[in-house]
């Protein structure tokens, strides 16, 4: 097996990525704030970073322009359509993080 190189390293991440956002988006009823205490970062933080790191390389994006394309939709759509109340467990383990 031949050794990866660094563009090809890069192409793999990418591809790990779009495969990961997909999985979120199918994933609805996985909530932001289960995503945030098992794992510390969800769906907005996707968005956040990808936000930061189009706009290293020059591209124009804001905030809820890279949430459409992590959540695939708007997220005033998504938040109507699958969007639940944090239960008092869910905060509180939020809070103790």
């Amino acid at each position: 097996m031949s050794k990866i190189t660094k563009e090809n390293e890069v192409l793999i991440k990418a591809k790990v990525l779009d495969h990961l956002i997909e999985h979120l988006q199918k994933r609805t009823d996985v909530q932001n704030i289960d995503l945030m205490n098992l794992s510390g970062f969800c769906r907005n933080c996707l968005s956040k970073w990808y936000a930061k790191y189009a706009n290293a390389a020059g591209y124009d994006l804001d905030y809820e322009e890279t949430r459409k394309i992590i959540y695939g939709m708007p997220y005033s759509d998504w938040k109507e359509k699958f969007q639940k109340e944090a239960t008092p467990e869910q905060l509180q383990k939020f809070k103790d993080k």
